[in-house]
């Protein structure tokens, strides 16, 4: 029985290392420039992005840091009925840009192709650009205008324009946090000169 224990741990500490760490966040989520020395791929995508639709890379990372935390797979958890049944999850968001499946679809259709996936962050960052670039064209919000992009990527920019934000003070107050982190991160990539 303890040669079985002994696979067991041995396959979990394989499994562990396999993959170099994707799914996992990056460490010093704190610091942009920490952020963009460990993983240099996120800069080339936030520059590709950046030059293509005009994102500024320091508002790309504070709407990637609050809505996926830089998890490259990550998702809304499950709900529970009678507080132990799945029933699914809250909505069908993934990835770094937790972009939902019916406007990820209309992504693949007029820009990503269908090859476009939404845990590679070269992908996620042009989506971003994507649908901020149109909120600009639709709702007038300057695409520098970080808490108000904000607002309109999480609501939908229907929803900015009828308000819906207006009745969700935590929504109003999250948007805040991504505007400061913005600027905290602008600063810091400014310091250390990888922006």
């Amino acid at each position: 029985m303890s040669k079985f224990f002994h696979a067991l741990a041995l396959i979990a500490a394989l499994g562990s290392c396999s993959g170099g760490g994707y799914g996992s966040a990056p460490r010093g989520l704190d610091d942009a420039c920490a952020i963009l020395k460990e993983r240099p791929e996120y800069r080339r995508a936030f520059k590709r992005t950046e030059r293509n639709w005009g994102v500024p890379m320091p508002i790309l990372m504070a709407i990637i840091y609050q809505e996926s935390k830089f998890i490259s797979d990550n998702r809304p958890p499950h709900q529970y009925a009678l507080g132990v049944i799945p029933i699914g999850r809250q909505s069908s968001a993934l990835g770094y840009s937790q972009a939902l499946d019916g406007t990820w679809k209309e992504y693949q259709q007029e820009r990503g192709g269908r090859g476009a996936n939404r845990e590679n962050i070269r992908d996620a960052t042009d989506f971003m650009g994507w649908y901020m670039a149109q909120t600009v064209e639709e709702t007038g919000v300057a695409i520098n205008d970080t808490r108000n992009q904000y607002l309109a990527y999480h609501d939908g920019r229907t929803g900015f324009l009828r308000g819906t934000y207006k009745r969700k003070p935590w929504l109003v107050r999250i948007a805040g946090e991504v505007e400061a982190r913005a600027v905290l991160y602008d600063a810091q990539l400014k310091a250390c000169r990888l922006s």
